[in-house]
């Protein structure tokens, strides 16, 4: 029986640890909720060890056996809630605590009509295989939506677990088998709780990694349309530059400026202002190349940076396609607005040699429009009364 002890001593002290970082782990703001199951679960299977070391030797073996049998059920019942959470497939739990309820009951049936323990273990074998099963199942079917090899081991190690309970009959009344079986279960629950506790770690990295995308997001596009803000615009303009010293390219920046969008915020409201935003800014990403530039630098104002143009002709057809864009009717929730849109226009390195120029430049060019009458396009002019 020391070799027996032994095993438990290490497995219990080994459950222990496991308990503690799931527990820690469980704690962290934004953890899924089966964490803290799980550590309910393996703690609960170190009091089953427990149990086998520190009862009185007075108790006779069928008690100790069902107050182990008692802990490895509630093992069972944590280590599948916290599963069904984790997953989010709370909607299985009912079912499942019946499952567990009646595991119970066998266990109570057992003790009040003395029946085989033979039986008994059988019983309690089928029981925690179906359950480990279960679990396999669980894992095997959600392999893709967090890191399937850890959820393919996971399935892996309940399923041989699974396998190993099977033979609890055997286990409990061969007494060779006795140490050498609880090793191989201590081994296997360690290699389970193992990847359990992976499991929680990768869905921390997953959240990281989607703070941080969102994060960048936030930092380089416009929350409202989906477009370059004017920051990320700055750092894109430095790439586009090096595909304007092109020979015998060149490089158009193209400030559209909405007219008549004050009114539709004034009667129309808000929302529905931003609506047609979003939408004039779907036009306008739909009416460019990949290797220009599309951002949102302020309220009702955009900005378009044309890339690799061959001659000053092209950079009329964008224009032109820009404002048609822009004139298009819009039907919003049944409602219909017509816009207008002043484009002022900046070429490189004629108008400017860096962003900021070009921007001011093409500021210029567009209130020149709007004092015109708006809705037109005009290139910058060193000559133009502004």
């Amino acid at each position: 029986m020391a070799l027996f002890d032994t095993v438990n001593i290490i497995g219990s002290t080994i459950y222990f640890v496991f308990a503690v970082l799931l527990a820690w782990l469980s704690r962290i703001p934004r953890t899924p909720a089966g964490a803290g199951c799980w550590a309910l679960a393996i703690f609960s299977g170190m009091c089953a060890r427990l149990s086998l070391l520190l009862l009185p030797a007075d108790y006779s073996s069928a008690a100790i056996e069902f107050i182990y049998t008692s802990f490895i059920m509630l093992e069972k019942c944590f280590l599948l809630i916290g599963a069904l959470q984790f997953f989010n497939l709370r909607r299985y739990t009912y079912p499942y605590l019946i499952f567990i309820a009646c595991g119970f009951l066998w266990i109570l049936f057992s003790w009040r009509s003395d029946i085989d323990r033979v039986i008994f273990s059988m019983g309690i074998g089928l029981f925690n295989a179906a359950a480990l099963w279960l679990l396999a199942a669980i894992c095997y079917q959600k392999r893709y939506s967090l890191n399937r090899p850890i959820l393919l081991l996971t399935a892996t190690a309940c399923s041989l677990l699974a396998l190993h309970w099977l033979s609890y009959p055997v286990l409990r009344f061969i007494d060779f088998w006795l140490a050498p079986g609880f090793l191989i279960g201590t081994l296997l629950v360690l290699f389970e709780y193992l990847c359990l506790t992976s499991i929680v770690l990768l869905q921390f990295q997953k959240r990281l990694v989607e703070a941080e995308h969102h994060a960048l997001e936030l930092a380089y596009h416009d929350p409202l349309t989906g477009l370059n803000n004017q920051r990320y615009m700055n750092t894109l303009f430095e790439q586009a530059l090096i595909l304007a010293l092109r020979p015998h390219q060149l490089l158009a920046l193209f400030y559209i400026d909405l007219d008549n969008f004050k009114p539709i915020n004034d009667t129309a409201g808000h929302h529905m202002g931003d609506e047609v935003l979003k939408t004039i800014a779907q036009r306008l990403l739909t009416s460019t190349r990949s290797t220009d530039i599309c951002a949102r630098i302020g309220g009702d104002e955009f900005v378009v940076i044309a890339t690799q143009l061959e001659n000053e002709t092209q950079i009329q057809q964008i224009a032109h396609k820009l404002l048609h864009q822009c004139c298009l009717p819009l039907t919003i929730a049944q409602q219909q607005f017509q816009l207008g849109a002043s484009i002022g226009i900046s070429i490189y390195p004629r108008q400017g040699e860096n962003l900021h120029q070009l921007l001011k430049q093409a500021d210029q060019a567009m209130y020149q429009v709007k004092k015109n009458g708006k809705s037109g396009f005009l290139v910058f002019d060193a000559g133009m009364d502004i």
